[in-house]
């Protein structure tokens, strides 16, 4: 990508060289999605072969997670300071080594580190994607239509790794599979230099004990969320991690307050706009995680599909959010952001709404693929403007830091809403366990406790696509305003604290 912005004049058409840029680094972003559904689906399959422990397979995601969910406002600050693309290389090739060692890895511990390298590599990539898009493109269409790329690229990526893990699951080599991410990472490692413009590099320094902190809060927060799911939220060692999560933000916003140069500008959290486009991102997940959780497994044990088919039925959601993402964009400049996003969240809740009423038996084509549909529609009417809002009126200097924003709540909301559903379908299941009908077949006993855990669980995506859209009304409706949204420096923070 050439670190010019272009004109805001030129039609919204992405051509030539920066198309390629642009489609080389959504590329990866995708990968990274595409990869995490692959490793979580062989899971099982990785565990047999090396004989791993409970322990031992949890490590195996968490050990990816922790630096990934941690260190991504360093990422963001490290591109802002040392250079976009000069980052996103380094992230991208720390990413693919993790990818290449975790398959010959002959037990548990190599396996761990290798991806702890991955999850490290993706946290100072990821920023860079975004951020680079900012840079690349001025406030308009061409903006708005690369953002739309890279929301469909993250949105069909959980799809696409299905199909893949699908696929690759069929040869039974689990090594295969892990290959895959490095075969594909080198690939990107060796185009991305040709055709991928460096940044200007930002003057000034690292903020060393705002780094510790943030890392420490995020690690915390991201450990104590993955961990929350049933009783776990109720162990010593994650409710640790919660108050050790809140003590380090507290302290991260004291420092960055006195510190001259910090590793994030709190001026990006003055403007209502944007903390609402945050918070709007921070709900999304919610919305359709559960979907994906209960009709993956409701298409398996009630309509007999396959991993495959179930994988096949799923990229009904990308059709949608491809279908519905360039409406998105052209939309958000004419009806406001928050008129659209309020447009989204509502399809979701109405998909939520959908699912619930149905029953065990009930036929995919007027049971699960209208609401399918709307899923993926919903999500780019509400991702896309979000984005946008997030993101509008960042100065090149701070577009790592500020991309990192998007990432950070955006991970964090996956963990959190996951653990708030599971923990509200097994209270529910608890309680349909404990209470059947009277005349209810002990045969049809977990058909019916699956049945209320899955109702609850869309209901949960339902309050969640509610508060999305409470979010949404802090988004301002002017447009004018909205187009002009500057984040104040720091020193301006300083002086009216």
């Amino acid at each position: 990508m050439s670190a010019k912005p272009l004109a805001e004049g030129q039609p919204a058409r992405i051509r030539g060289r920066t198309a390629v840029a642009l489609a080389v680094v959504v590329s990866f972003w995708g990968l990274i999605l595409v990869d995490e559904m692959v490793v979580n689906i062989s899971l099982a399959q990785i565990a047999e072969a090396l004989q791993l422990s409970q322990t031992e397979l949890g490590w195996v995601v968490n050990a990816y997670l922790l630096p990934f969910g941690g260190l991504l406002l360093l990422g963001g600050r490290i591109g802002d300071i040392l250079g976009k693309r000069r980052v996103f290389i380094a992230g991208m090739a720390l990413y693919t080594v993790g990818c290449l060692s975790r398959a010959v890895a002959p037990d548990a511990w190599p396996l761990i580190a290798a991806r702890a390298v991955q999850g490290t590599g993706a946290a100072l990539a990821t920023p860079c994607v975004l951020a680079l898009i900012l840079n690349t493109f001025s406030e308009g269409p061409l903006r708005r239509r690369a953002i739309g790329v890279y929301t469909i690229a993250g949105g069909t990526g959980a799809a696409i790794g299905l199909l893949v893990a699908g696929a690759l699951g069929a040869t039974g080599s689990w090594q295969l599979q892990m290959l895959l991410a490095g075969v594909i990472g080198l690939a990107l490692l060796v185009v991305t230099p040709a055709v991928v413009a460096e940044t200007p590099r930002q003057s000034g320094r690292f903020d060393v004990p705002g780094a510790l902190l943030s890392t420490v809060g995020l690690v915390s927060l991201v450990y104590a969320l993955a961990n929350s799911t049933g009783d776990g939220w109720r162990t010593a060692p994650v409710i640790a991690c919660y108050a050790t999560g809140v003590v380090a933000f507290a302290l991260f916003v004291l420092v960055t307050k006195r510190t001259r140069e910090p590793l994030l500008d709190l001026g990006l959290f003055t403007d209502r706009t944007r903390v609402g486009a945050y918070l709007v991102l921070l709900l999304m997940p919610g919305t359709q995680i559960g979907i994906f959780f209960f009709l993956s497994q409701y298409l398996q044990m009630f309509l007999g599909y396959t991993a495959m088919a179930v994988a096949l039925a799923f990229l009904l959601v990308s059709v949608g959010m491809v279908g519905a993402a360039g409406l998105a964009a052209r939309l958000e400049p004419r009806l406001g952001a928050r008129t659209v996003v309020v447009l989204g969240a509502l399809m979701l809740l109405g998909s939520n709404a959908w699912l619930m009423r149905m029953q065990a038996g009930d036929s995919f084509w007027t049971a699960v693929l209208p609401p399918l549909l709307f899923v993926g529609a919903g999500l780019a009417f509400t991702i896309i403007p979000a984005t946008i809002r997030a993101t509008t009126g960042v100065d090149d200097e701070g577009s790592g830091s500020a991309s990192s924003v998007v990432n950070a709540v955006q991970n964090i909301g996956s963990s959190l809403s996951l653990a708030i559903i599971v923990a509200v379908a097994a209270t529910a299941g608890a309680a349909a366990a404990a209470n059947p009908p009277s005349d209810l077949p002990a045969e049809a006993l977990d058909g019916f406790v699956f049945g209320e855990s899955m109702t609850a669980g869309f209901a949960t995506g339902g309050v969640f696509a509610v508060a999305a859209i409470l979010a949404a009304l802090l988004i301002r409706s002017r447009r004018s305003t909205d187009t002009h949204v500057a984040a104040p420096r720091q020193e301006e923070v300083r002086t009216n604290v």
